[in-house]
């Protein structure tokens, strides 16, 4: 069955104990107050990194599309080098091209830049046409760690059934990470399904508002939940 592997947002050096006292697995640090996700500035990643000694993945975005230039990519290398540099143990992006597909091109030079170094790719993958394919590309790639989805980009509360008809495939499930909006009743039909890993966001918040502090008791149920989900099915399955 595998051991889960909690995820949680951090925005702040402040909302690591919340993180890690709850019990989470591994950190992905963007930037505050954007109005999308982006690359956090280094001094945050060293201001974090220090707090903890779970895995942090920091986010590498520098405008609010999916997409990215040749400039910005070579910025994308330098910021991934300095954040790797001061402490940080992974990345997560997630571009597509024109055509919304999976930009492997983009993909493929990050991956080669950095070589070794574990990724995640983002909810890139809810705006693709064609799921499935953007799957099939995706799993081609190396150091993929896992792959943020939530079905569909207004969330798991439109994705939910999609996703868990594309977790059929063992490939994907192994890699999948529901993100975007996951409910505490979705994590044993994921977890039945062999998804072993989950991220959380503003639900880790007192009253899901990123102006409040990553909560160790609201990370902890989450804990507890996803622990108990997968003694039961490992039970069942005995």
């Amino acid at each position: 069955m595998g051991d889960s592997l909690l995820e949680v947002t951090v925005l702040d050096p402040r909302d690591v104990r919340g993180a890690e006292e709850g019990g989470a697995d591994r950190l992905h640090l963007a930037a505050a107050g954007a109005d999308v996700a982006l690359s956090p500035e280094p001094t945050t990643v060293t201001a974090v990194c220090r707090e903890t000694s779970l895995p942090v993945f920091v986010l590498l975005r520098l405008n609010g599309s999916w997409t990215t230039t040749g400039g910005e990519l070579s910025r994308l290398v330098g910021l991934a080098e300095d954040y790797l540099a001061r402490g940080a143990s992974g990345v997560c992006f997630g571009f597509l091209d024109a055509d919304l597909e999976v930009d492997t091109e983009v993909c493929a030079h990050l991956t080669s830049a950095l070589p070794d170094v574990p990724w995640v790719f983002g909810r890139a993958i809810d705006d693709t046409l064609e799921p499935r394919r953007s799957w099939r590309r995706l799993l081609e790639l190396p150091g993929l760690a896992a792959v943020r989805s939530a079905g569909s980009p207004r969330g798991l509360a439109v994705g939910f059934d999609d996703l868990i008809e594309t977790a059929s495939s063992p490939a994907v499930a192994r890699l999948l990470m529901p993100g975007g909006g996951l409910l505490a009743e979705q994590v044993p039909w994921f977890v039945r399904a062999d998804v072993r890993q989950f991220h959380l966001g503003r639900q880790v918040r007192p009253g899901g508002s990123l102006k409040a502090y990553v909560d160790a008791g609201h990370v902890r149920s989450w804990r507890l939940l996803v622990d108990d989900a997968l003694e039961r099915a490992v039970r069942s399955a005995g």
